[in-house]
């Protein structure tokens, strides 16, 4: 009794005079950075090392040697980590003279509040102070995870490879199965053509084979098929020819509209333009921009070079009016158009950025109205080049030629509510000769078409175009709005010439 009372005076120092467990300072995290594993499992592996593992190669008394005492305060760590505080509940009845089991509960009501991470901890540090062996068992265990978790990766890793294989194989068979649909079409498709073929020469044909093999019916129809595959190849391959001349032509027009268009941004990028408004009349908005004249690229020279082949004498002047012996006016006859060149490009952001913080560049269409810029042609310039693009909605566009002469050379904006081809028509009808009321007389200038006024899908892409001068005049860029009855439009425009 007297090493019983001696081991319950060791235990009771263990705690503090209100109850409380001194708790060792070692935190869950601490343990887990120096042992490598949580708490819990690590009490559960020094437990298991204590007792020693199922094969007994770690049985008590080899492994590990510990007193009496030793013994009974881990078998009170052990009941305080499972059941905490003591209670007589769960505590085995031990008799009077059962010393080893009274020296137990002592030991375990000793321990008084301690928590179980505290009789956890004590647990282990007492078996790792015993025993050098647990931490190399502890080691082994971890690298054994380790394996584990590496040999997890690895399998999940498989499973990622044989996942991606099965969906390369499905991707596969699914690109097989479209070839196959793909030439069952074109199968399709030539039966149709042959039986279109077919049609269209079956009496001239049976005719041929009826004079090559009068009265051998074998013969007509192996003739007649004969004949028939032949034609079939000979239109199939006219048609492949057509096809690869087509795109050649497209791909060719393609790089050299690219690199025109690159080439006009580059130069236009670094002009400064001068602006200046004017409003003579408060009905009419009117703007006017002077850009500095670009030097055109080689592949444009040539494009423009081609349009004036159109005119052996180049540009010629304004045709002028002379009235004849009776007083009336005698129109000359008007040099003939060359056909405008049109393309599209894609940078619409970069395009309307560049031209934001220029106002004058940027015009408001209203629901219903038409805007008509007028381009004097420049005395230094040969060809006249325009850019436009808008923001939701598309909007009409198209290009006259005014053979007039003006004052200057100055760029001017017109907003109407209709468009001007409108009002000519309405003028042509009034003035129809009258021979009560007399007739009028038209005194305007002579305009010739160019590009006829249509819808442009100038909001997906930048519209372009470009012009060589026909002689002396103005050219007459409109904008038409006048279907839109509710919507407004915000156009971003350039136009500049070149030499």
């Amino acid at each position: 009794m007297a090493d019983t009372d001696k081991l319950a005076n060791e235990v009771k120092t263990m705690t503090l005079q209100n109850g409380e467990s001194t708790a060792p300072n070692n935190s869950n995290d601490d343990f887990m950075n120096d042992w490598g594993f949580p708490l819990p499992d690590l009490y559960k592996l020094s437990l298991r090392f204590y007792k020693g593992t199922t094969n007994g190669s770690e049985k008590d008394g080899k492994a590990i040697h510990l007193t009496y005492k030793e013994k009974l305060r881990l078998v009170a760590y052990t009941k305080q980590a499972a059941h905490g505080k003591y209670r007589n509940d769960v505590s085995p009845d031990v008799g009077f003279l059962d010393v080893v089991g009274n020296d137990r509960r002592q030991a375990w009501q000793n321990l008084g509040d301690m928590s179980k991470e505290s009789a956890m901890m004590e647990f282990i540090k007492l078996v790792d102070s015993q025993c050098g062996l647990l931490r190399p068992y502890i080691e082994a265990h971890k690298a054994e995870n380790m394996e584990k978790i590496k040999k997890q990766r690895e399998a999940e890793e498989q499973r990622r490879r044989e996942e991606e294989e099965k969906e390369r194989k499905r991707l596969e068979e699914e690109a097989q199965r479209q070839l196959e649909m793909e030439r069952k079409r074109q199968l399709e498709q030539e039966m149709q053509i042959r039986t279109a073929l077919n049609q269209q020469t079956a009496v001239q044909f049976s005719q041929y084979a009826t004079q090559q093999c009068p009265g051998n019916k074998q013969q007509q129809e192996e003739l007649i098929r004969q004949l028939q595959e032949q034609h079939f190849q000979q239109y199939m391959q006219q048609v492949y020819q057509q096809q690869l001349l087509h795109q050649q032509q497209q791909y060719q027009q393609l790089q050299q509209n690219t690199s025109s268009a690159q080439q006009l941004q580059q130069n236009m990028s670094s002009a400064a333009p001068n602006t200046t408004t004017t409003n003579n009349n408060p009905n009419v908005t009117t703007v006017i921009t002077k850009t500095e004249t670009k030097e055109l690229t080689q592949a444009q020279q040539q494009q423009m070079q081609q349009q004036q082949q159109l005119q052996p004498n180049g540009p010629t002047s304004v045709p002028t009016e002379q009235p004849d012996t009776n007083g009336n006016k005698e129109d000359h006859e008007l040099p003939p158009l060359a056909a405008a060149s049109m393309w599209t490009r894609k940078d619409i952001k970069e395009f309307k950025e560049s031209l934001r913080k220029d106002k004058d560049s940027v015009i408001k269409i209203g629901s219903g109205e038409t805007v008509t810029v007028r381009v004097p042609t420049h005395e230094d310039g040969s060809c006249l080049f325009w850019e436009f693009s808008t923001d939701y909605y598309d909007i009409g566009f198209g290009v006259y030629f005014e053979w007039t002469v003006e004052p200057n050379n100055a760029v001017t904006v017109h907003v109407s509510e209709s468009s001007d081809e409108e009002d000519l028509e309405e003028e042509q009808q009034e003035n129809k000769v009258d021979v009560e009321q007399g007739s009028k007389q038209d005194n305007r200038p002579p305009t010739d078409e160019i590009i006829p006024v249509y819808r442009r899908d100038c909001h997906e892409e930048v519209y372009c175009g470009s012009h060589a001068y026909p002689g002396q005049g103005v050219y007459l860029l409109k904008f038409d709005n006048s279907y839109s009855l509710w919507r407004s439009k915000n156009l971003y425009y350039r136009v500049y010439y070149s030499r």
